[in-house]
C-alpha cells in the first residue's frame, strides 16, 4: 500500500502530467472571433505549454487579418467589418501564464478597443475584454467593457492582472460586432 501511495503521488506531482486533464490548455490553438452575423475570423494562434499546474501561452498573430491604423498617436492592429476591433497590448510585464481556473493573464493578451468606421480616432474608454472559461471545445471568451484608460498609470501591484471583476461590465448580447472569442483546435 506504501509503494501505491508514492507512486501516485509521483503521477500527482509530475510536471508534465498536471494539466494533461486540460486539452483545452496543451498545444497550439486558434484564435477566432465570431461575428454576429456568423461569421468566423482566425486572427492568431495561442501555443500553451503545460508547466507544472500551469500553462504558459504564447500568441502569435496574423498579420494578414489585421489592418494596421494609426489612432489617437498609436500604431494599432485592427480587424475591419461593422465595427472596427483593434488589439491593445497589455502594457505591463505579464507571466504569460494560465490554469484552468484563472485565465485572467490571457484575457489581458487580448485587450480589444472598438470603434464605428466612421468615428476619428480611437476611444480608450471603449475597451473590451473578452471573459474566458474553460469548455468541451477549448476556451470560450463573452465580450465585457472595460476602459481602458484606466491602465494609462500602472496599477499598484504590477503582479495582479488589472481588470477584475470591479472594471467589468456585463455587455448586452448582440451589442458588439465581434459578440465572441474562442481558442480552439488548431486547423
Amino acid at each position: 500500500m506504501k509503494i501505491f501511495a508514492l507512486a501516485l503521488a509521483a503521477v500527482i506531482s509530475s510536471p508534465t502530467m498536471a494539466l494533461a486533464g486540460e486539452p483545452a490548455l496543451d498545444g497550439v490553438k486558434d484564435i477566432v472571433l465570431h461575428t454576429r452575423d456568423g461569421k468566423d475570423i482566425v486572427v492568431g494562434t495561442v501555443t500553451f505549454t503545460p508547466k507544472g499546474n500551469e500553462s504558459a501561452f504564447a500568441i502569435v498573430f496574423d498579420d494578414k487579418k489585421f489592418t494596421q491604423y494609426f489612432l489617437s498617436m498609436r500604431e494599432f492592429k485592427c480587424v475591419e467589418g461593422e465595427e472596427i476591433l483593434c488589439h491593445v497590448p497589455y502594457p505591463y510585464a505579464s507571466p504569460h501564464r494560465v490554469t484552468p481556473t484563472d485565465l485572467s493573464w490571457l484575457e489581458h493578451a487580448l485587450l480589444f478597443i472598438y470603434k464605428r468606421p466612421a468615428d476619428y480616432g480611437a476611444r480608450m474608454a471603449n475597451g473590451l475584454i473578452y471573459t474566458l472559461k474553460v469548455t468541451d471545445k477549448g476556451l470560450e471568451g463573452a465580450p465585457q467593457s472595460i476602459d481602458l484608460d484606466e491602465i494609462a498609470v500602472p496599477p499598484d501591484n504590477l503582479t495582479v492582472p488589472y481588470y477584475g471583476a470591479g472594471q467589468r461590465y456585463d455587455i448586452e448580447k448582440g451589442a458588439r460586432w465581434i459578440e465572441s472569442l474562442t481558442i480552439e483546435e488548431h486547423h
